[in-house]
């Protein structure tokens, strides 16, 4: 028997159906040619961070990686450094516009990890970019769940080739040459998910991160867009399963000719009672 929660996400499969985010634009550097050559990100997903790597929180305080992973809550990594003259402060700017969007705040239904690959990089500019942010995005409890670290270059090899995010040093221009992007890990660790660019369109974030939860945060309609909903590399968004779709509408379609059916059985049943009341009542003339 098809139970209420189908019919549920069913319904809101078809109102989810006409809903697409915008594409997200990687934002071009002013590298060349040659000093891209390398960089770029492999995809792990489904491979898990090492977490007993050490770095230094925005405090100096030594913290694992495995602090910030309780199992359950969803974590955005962002991998950036805080000297680079042009990209990652867009993207550290693009990234906290889509929380400002976001119903949702670190700290409560996740929490953000922003790491700098720069090992000359320490907690006292850390601090000062965490409170820059958090300041920005105008909520002050989400200090409580975005956290700014720094390590050294052993700590941060393992963590960024563990999520295939490959960047290089260019001594000419004394800067890095890196892509962007948003690692999203689950609970425990685990690449969920990647979502390139600048800015993510808000309901992109919020579908990463059900996913990331394995629907452990979300309501009734984020289950219905993760089951109607199918991300698309190629188009570095989320897009409508038609498959999936179609089989909520077959059993919608029941589920109608069933109540249908019913409908009219039952109002045929009612009028033949009626009938039979009102025969028993006339007189025979026998």
């Amino acid at each position: 028997m098809i139970s209420i929660r189908a019919t549920i996400l069913g319904v809101l499969c078809l109102a989810l159906v006409g809903v697409s985010a915008s594409p997200v634009w990687a934002q071009r550097s002013n590298q060349s040619r040659d000093e891209l050559e390398g960089v770029n990100i492999e995809r792990q997903l489904g491979d898990k961070i090492p977490t007993d790597l050490t770095f230094q929180n925005e405090n100096g305080t030594t913290v694992t990686l495995e602090e910030y992973l309780d199992g359950e809550t969803p974590v955005v990594l962002n991998l950036v450094y805080h000297s680079c003259p042009m990209l990652c402060g867009l993207m550290l700017d693009g990234f906290t516009s889509s929380l400002e969007s976001l119903s949702w705040t670190p700290g409560e239904e996740f929490r953000v990890l922003t790491v700098s690959f720069n090992p000359r990089e320490g907690p006292e500019v850390a601090q000062q970019k965490k409170e820059t942010y958090v300041q920005k995005l105008g909520r002050p409890s989400a200090a409580d769940g975005w956290h700014f670290l720094t390590g050294d270059s052993t700590a941060i090899r393992q963590l960024t080739s563990s999520v295939g995010f490959n960047f290089q040093w260019v001594p000419e221009k004394q800067e890095y040459a890196h892509p962007t992007a948003q690692v999203f890990l689950s609970g425990e660790g685990t690449v969920t998910r990647y979502i390139y660019g600048i800015e993510i369109p808000s309901d992109d974030m919020r579908k990463a991160l059900v996913e990331a939860s394995n629907g452990s945060v979300g309501n009734a309609i984020d289950q219905a867009a993760m089951y109607c909903f199918q991300f698309d590399p190629e188009k570095n968004t989320y897009t409508a399963d038609a498959f999936n779709i179609m089989k909520i509408g077959s059993v919608l379609t029941f589920l109608l000719l069933a109540g249908a059916l019913f409908f009219f059985w039952r109002r045929e049943y009612e009028d033949l009672e009626r009938h039979e009341a009102w025969a028993d009542r006339i007189p025979s003339t026998g």
